[in-house]
């Protein structure tokens, strides 16, 4: 079954940092790109960082610098990790993919942030 799964958010604090898992499922070579993604209500969901299955990476403008994308090919993971946030990354974080000209897209993870 082709499957993504976010994990890793929460409440984090301004200037913190956090890191964000998504399990691929049945491999991470499944996926010729995935992508982390950003939705806030009322506003449209914004890419904010993909990696290639050769490992090209690409970041949105907002956290180029701050952001690492990277993949744990062991754990068949796609991680994200964000440093010194800022209330603007707020948002409901997923994950997602094209396969066979569909989109697979994961649950979400929330990420908050706020002293």
């Amino acid at each position: 079954q082709v499957r993504l799964v976010e994990s890793g958010g929460g409440l984090v604090q301004p200037g913190g940092s956090l890191r964000l898992s998504c399990a691929t499922s049945p491999s991470i070579f499944t996926f010729k790109k995935v992508g982390w993604y950003r939705q806030v209500p009322g506003n449209e969901r914004e890419l904010v960082a993909s990696i290639t299955a050769g490992g090209t990476v690409d970041y949105a403008a907002s956290v180029k610098g701050r952001a690492t994308i990277s993949r744990d090919i062991a754990k068949n993971t796609v991680d994200l990790q964000v440093n010194s946030l800022n209330p603007e990354d707020e948002g409901l974080y997923r994950c997602g993919a094209a396969i066979g000209g569909s989109a697979v897209w994961g649950q979400g993870t929330q990420v908050t942030v706020s002293s």
